[in-house]
């Protein structure tokens, strides 16, 4: 705890106060926790330069103000239950600002990009149809536990302490591409595939390689709105592209793209799935225009009506398509694992890219994982899911039937969520702030419009239901909920 207290004095205040200071900015900024001890009077003078009297008198000015304790024979603590509001009005510690001008130095400002949060808010509802948040009860805790002790025995140990540079697991790479990418069509070798720590480092990696004020990148409207702000970052062109029932439009739109970002498994948002005729028709385009298509492999496990529509790779037969996958929708977002499959002049690039910022992902949950894929309990988790997601998305599809009628729902074949489009003069940010006072959480849609778009008018019609959260016998009672909360919206909406 030395490090914490080194300090230059000055003339201003006497030699207890600034000791005593010191101290107290310490425990407020979180340095020292409740309860933690204190260095001995002794070897706090040593560490300071100053005598043990002087530190003597500072620990009996933060006994008297409620910021320690003394115990007999053991020494001094931080007050485990201190008064913060005492502790505030006898503080006399002096600002802490910057001297730098950092508007000036930063040469980029993410936070000032149109991001949208999720509010905690949800974490507070009785009905949180939240999208991207998995259930608990449904995560195989027991045979995840069996992995990770697995990994920890030396015989597995001995292939993640060490220091792997840039190289990813070989197991895992072998799991990747034998269980979960061959189901999808798509054939790699070693060279030709990247562990990530999700879809979002898989686009950075791309967008630094590729995009640039010199490159134009197609997106599907409405999309994914990460890609946007991703791929801004560095002054990339975006043009907008249309979305309808079968996924992106194939049309003189995508002519004048470098790349396209398409997401044909289940199109993120509306989760509607691109049909075989227009995937080769897409692959055609790219071919006769030069570009290339980086392919999100959205929810590609979730389907719960049909046998899934073969990835866009798996038809390429010219190196056109990079394709990105993840497991945050089966397994677990907070495990923050995805991979990028490419040509492999393009992989070895992204590995040098991916040196640079992290090395590689955490070895250990790359044994681990790797394990989890070879004992098949991947694949019983995605059987599991996707019966458990066909039983909510049906009841939620039939409470939406009964308590909003007037409201479209877009068809899907599996996934997650549902997307909807309110009645005309519905505001969804409206509905979601009023949906809140029924305990009801939704998401808007507008955020999934591009920046480019001029109809904010029809974009705030559009929210989206997450179902991979809330329980299946608390649905029907949500909708109902969010029923009245539509009705309040539009009723105003109407008098104004």
């Amino acid at each position: 705890m030395k490090h914490l207290f080194y300090m230059e004095f000055d003339e201003g205040a006497s030699l207890q106060t600034q000791i005593k200071n010191m101290i107290t900015s310490s425990i407020l900024d979180g340095h020292i926790s409740s309860g933690a001890p204190l260095p001995s009077c002794r070897e706090l003078a040593k560490t300071l330069g100053v005598s043990r009297n002087t530190v003597v008198l500072a620990y009996e000015r933060l006994i008297e103000e409620g910021y320690a304790i003394a115990k007999e024979r053991k020494g001094f603590f931080v007050h485990s239950t201190y008064d913060e509001n005492l502790v505030a009005s006898h503080s006399s510690l002096p600002s802490r600002g910057s001297n730098v001008n950092w508007d000036n130095k930063l040469k980029l400002m993410p936070s000032q990009q149109h991001l949208f949060y999720k509010p905690d808010a949800w974490k507070q509802c009785e009905y949180p149809f939240i999208y991207g948040q998995p259930d608990p009860d449904f995560f195989p805790v027991r045979e995840w536990r069996e992995c990770t002790q697995r990994a920890a025995q030396t015989l597995h140990a001995k292939e993640w302490l060490q220091d792997r540079f840039d190289e990813d697991d070989s197991l895992l790479i072998d799991q990747l591409r034998t269980r979960i990418l061959a189901r999808r069509g798509v054939r790699c070798n070693k060279n030709e595939i990247l562990l990530t720590v999700g879809t979002q480092h898989s686009l950075y990696l791309l967008s630094q390689l590729l995009g640039g004020d010199h490159a134009c990148l197609g997106l599907e409207t409405p999309g994914y709105s990460d890609v946007r702000h991703i791929f801004d970052l560095n002054q990339t062109q975006l043009r907008e592209l249309d979305v309808d029932e079968g996924g992106l439009v194939v049309n003189q739109k995508i002519d004048g793209c470098d790349y396209v970002f398409v997401t044909p498994s289940h199109q993120s948002p509306t989760t509607v799935t691109m049909p075989l005729e227009r995937r080769l028709k897409l692959l055609q385009k790219a071919a006769d225009h030069d570009l290339v298509l980086i392919e999100d492999d959205y929810e590609c496990e979730l389907n719960f009506h049909s046998a899934p529509t073969p990835a866009l790779k798996s038809l390429d037969n010219e190196g056109r398509v990079i394709y990105i996958g993840s497991l945050s929708k089966t397994l677990a977002p907070g495990l923050r694992v995805g991979y990028l499959v490419g040509p492999e002049a393009l992989i070895r690039e992204a590995r040098a890219l991916r040196r640079l910022m992290m090395r590689h992902t955490p070895s250990n949950n790359q044994r681990a994982l790797a394990l989890f894929l070879a004992g098949g309990y991947h694949d019983t988790l995605v059987h599991r899911l996707t019966l458990r997601y066909s039983e909510r998305y049906e009841v939620l599809k039939t409470a939406l039937q009964e308590f909003l009628p007037c409201v479209e729902l877009t068809p899907s074949l599996g996934g997650s969520a549902i997307w909807l489009k309110g009645a005309p003069g519905l505001d969804c940010v409206r509905l979601q702030r009023e949906a809140l006072k029924h305990g009801v959480y939704i998401e808007t849609g507008i955020q999934h419009f591009h920046q480019l778009s001029n109809n904010e008018y029809e974009a705030s019609r559009y929210f989206r239901l997450g179902f991979s959260l809330i329980k299946t016998d608390r649905i029907r009672d949500g909708v109902r909920l969010l029923s009245y909360a539509v009705d309040q919206v539009l009723s105003t909406t109407t008098l104004a």
